[in-house]
């Protein structure tokens, strides 16, 4: 070590002491009778400090020798006194007090900055502020805009607008009446209504033409809301009943005067500007508005089924040289209840038969209702192979004692009725099926289709069975297109079958499909175009069921989701014929009949050509709509019936496109479809290409009208000559030529929802537009 002298010190004891609340740190003052450092007799050096050093001892050179620099950010104390002779000062690192104080130093200094940086901001604002009341800021200016009363106000990663409230009056001033959008009424309009109301039909028309934002809630739908009308509106008050927020503006009558008067623009101004409170009428919420709860008394018959169900022996077996399954034998059902019930056998055999009668369980032919032996099979319902298909079927059979037919299909009919008033187009050609599917009264009618698993339809009185099937009809069509994705304007025989026919709902205890609703039961069960099946056998029990004899009007009357099909209608008991009679003349003036008094040709709809034998001949066809024609068209036809010319039949070419409308407006799908089957697709210059032949309705090949060529009119594409007329035909399209007027249809109608799915249904109405085919061909003519 040379000349060079440590002195050892003892390591400073772990005691902390209170910082010195003047002093930014704290000072260590080694002790000051420290003996030099000097090895034990025998002990060389090195040893000596290694040992001190094991020993913890603090080693420091002496005092001539550069001392330790204090590490870099401590800052010693500001009054620190001189260090006397031979104490030797040492900086230590900061304690836990002073970071804490050193960090709170920080915080202190960027509030103080983000205070000025505050002050800063606000001061410029105020000063662009206050500059508009003086002067406008010119046009041009760099940092700000001023246009129609709005002063816009560019500051580095800032923008501020303000808005003058003189110009908030001018456009007050402006505006038109009581024409509003949704964002700018913080309040509420809502009235009560019920379904087919003309009163309820005028005010919802009147709101909707006002554009102004409403909820409707309707008794038929929601019966639970009726105590809620009665203690707002008194009990002898009569749908519709409005509300302006919480107050009561009154009915039908009230609106008029209010609206002639001009009282009703200010009160709706009124409600724009004030929210809306909780004592106002409930929006029904999906899902959450309980359903009134009528008490349903579970059946009877319910308890023995649980029981049977585990203790029967349901298998597989061979019946008939078919495999049958899940079946058991009506021995093992009289035995199993014997055992259960400990009761005779008689006794157990008309419990068996009752079980039938409530459609709990059926024979697996559907043969007999219950017999007692061996060789007859019987199955529960709910283990039907068949069930998937059962779209009014959720896992298991209905255990409430079963409802009135009629009953269930009243408040169906309601439901169905209140559908179409808030999610169809006026003239109830096109629906919403989004917004249905997604509606708290669509939620209601697929509950409320349960109920028809087990209700005893053979009950019903022979004059309500058409309305019963004929709004059946229609309401499974719409809920075909929402719930399972069908489609009638499905490519291909086969995929438009599965929407005729695959489409179930098991009533009493029996299934019925489109397909046997329209044949079997309302055709009086006739085989359906180019079919040679009727759908009923003769064994069938559902026969009992179908119509007497036919009514040609009811083909006017039910609706299969397509374009061409006729309005959707639901039809009561009390006046079914007239309603028929009035659905009849509706399709035919709507375009179901043309006259061309030059040609001599009436052009007649294609449903008459398919089911031409429920209609009859072609001068009795002809004779028989002379009845539901206006009084023009009538005298054309009964013109040309009277002077003995040669008459020639038309048949119009029906459009399979979907009925669809978004908010009201109808949806070309079909236009887009077209268009991706032309010759160059959109923008190609050229007309498209005939679709290729597809069968009809009912299954039957078309090919016989691939030579037709097609022009536009509200039905589809209309055969109006051959090929080498096409070019002709197209450019008389209104607006130009047809792969123009094509492109601009589906620019207008189908962009709003290209790419977009609809809730409940998928994604097929969006991005795979071309999967419906729109149109059929037609054009044959018959001569008389």
């Amino acid at each position: 070590m040379g000349e060079e002298t440590l002195v050892a010190m003892p390591l400073a004891p772990h005691v902390h002491l209170p910082p010195d609340p003047t002093a930014d740190d704290v000072v260590f003052q080694p002790p000051t009778n420290v003996p030099a450092a000097a090895p034990e007799a025998g002990e060389e050096k090195d040893v000596y400090y290694a040992r001190k050093m094991m020993q913890g001892v603090v080693l420091r050179p002496p005092a001539h020798l550069p001392q330790p620099e204090a590490p870099p950010g401590l800052a010693r104390a500001a009054s620190a006194p001189a260090p006397e002779q031979g104490r030797h000062h040492f900086d230590r690192s900061a304690s836990a007090n002073s970071a804490a104080a050193a960090v709170a130093a920080d915080v202190a200094s960027i509030g103080r900055f983000l205070r000025d940086r505050r002050d800063v901001l606000s001061s410029a604002i105020n000063r662009r502020i206050s500059s508009l009341k003086e002067t406008p800021a010119p046009a041009d200016q760099a940092n700000s805009t001023f246009h129609g009363g709005v002063q816009e106000i560019h500051l580095p990663n800032v923008k501020v607008t303000v808005r003058l409230k003189e110009a908030i009056a001018a456009d007050a001033a402006e505006d038109d009446g009581y024409s509003f959008s949704g964002s700018h009424i913080k309040g509420r309009v809502s009235f009560f209504s019920r379904s087919g109301c003309r009163d309820c039909a005028a005010v919802r028309a009147f709101l909707r033409h006002s554009a102004l934002p409403y909820i409707e809630i309707n008794l038929d739908v929601f019966p639970e809301r009726e105590p809620d009308l009665a203690s707002r509106a008194g009990a002898a008050a009569r749908v519709p009943q409005i509300f302006l927020n919480e107050k009561l503006l009154g009915g039908l009558v009230v609106l008029n005067s209010l609206r002639n008067s001009g009282e009703f623009e200010r009160r709706v101004r009124e409600l724009a500007g004030r929210r809306c409170p909780d004592a106002a009428p409930r929006v029904p919420v999906y899902g959450f508005d309980a359903e009134r709860d009528d008490e349903v008394e579970e059946d009877g018959m319910v308890g023995i089924v649980r029981v049977l169900r585990h203790r029967l022996p349901i298998q597989d077996r061979f019946a008939r040289v078919k495999l049958v399954k899940n079946c058991f034998s009506g021995a093992d059902m009289v035995d199993g209840i014997v055992n259960h019930l400990e009761c005779s056998r008689k006794k157990a055999v008309e419990i068996g038969k009752e079980l039938a009668r409530k459609h709990l369980i059926h024979h697996v032919f559907r043969e007999n209702d219950f017999e007692h032996s061996a060789q007859n099979l019987y199955r529960f319902l709910e283990h039907d192979p068949a069930v998937p298909k059962y779209h009014n079927f959720r896992g298991s059979t209905n255990d409430g004692e079963p409802r009135p037919a009629a009953a269930v299909g009243q408040r169906m009919t309601k439901i169905m009725v209140a559908i179409l008033e808030a999610y169809a187009s006026d003239d109830r050609r096109r629906i919403d099926y989004g917004r249905v599917a997604a509606s708290e009264e669509f939620r209601r009618y697929a509950n409320l289709a349960r109920d028809l698993q087990r209700v005893d339809v053979f009950a019903l009185p022979a004059g309500e069975r058409l309305p019963f099937f004929l709004n059946l009809h229609n309401a499974m069509a719409i809920h075909a297109v929402i719930r399972n994705g069908c489609q009638p304007s499905a490519v291909g025989v086969v995929d438009r079958r599965s929407f005729f026919a695959d489409f179930q709902y098991v009533v009493g205890g029996y299934p019925y499909s489109l397909t046997t609703i329209k044949n079997g039961i309302l055709r009086a069960n006739r085989r359906q175009p180019y079919t040679i099946v009727r759908p009923f056998g003769s064994s069938d029990k559902r026969l009992e069921l179908a119509e007497r004899q036919v009514n040609p009007l009811v083909h006017f009357a039910l609706c299969n989701a397509t374009r061409s099909s006729p309005t959707v209608r639901f039809y009561s008991a009390q006046g079914v014929e007239p309603e028929l009679r009035h659905a009849a003349r509706e399709f035919l003036l709507d375009g179901g009949v043309e006259i061309d008094i030059e040609t001599r040709t009436v052009h007649l709809t294609r449903i008459i050509k398919w089911y031409s034998a429920d209609f009859g001949q072609d001068r009795d066809i002809l004779g028989w709509i002379l009845n539901y024609l206006d009084p023009t068209k009538a005298g054309l036809l009964t013109h040309l019936l009277n002077d003995g010319g040669p008459i020639s039949i038309a048949y119009q070419d029906y459009d399979w496109s979907l009925n669809l409308c978004v908010n009201g407006e109808p949806f070309t799908i079909g236009v887009q479809a077209e268009l991706n089957r032309g010759a160059g697709g959109p923008g190609s210059g050229g007309p498209p290409k005939p679709p290729a032949p597809r069968g009809d309705e009912d299954g039957d090949d078309l090919s016989d009208r691939s030579n037709e060529v097609e022009t536009w009119n509200r039905h589809g594409w209309k055969g109006n000559g051959k090929d080498k007329q096409s070019t002709e035909a197209s450019s008389q399209l209104p607006g130009g030529s047809g792969a123009a007027q094509l492109e601009r249809a589906v620019g207008s109608l189908s962009a709003p929802l290209r790419g977009k799915g609809l809730p409940g249904i998928g994604n097929q109405y969006g991005s795979n537009l071309a999967i419906f085919p729109a149109l059929e061909l037609g054009g044959t003519r018959t001569a008389l």
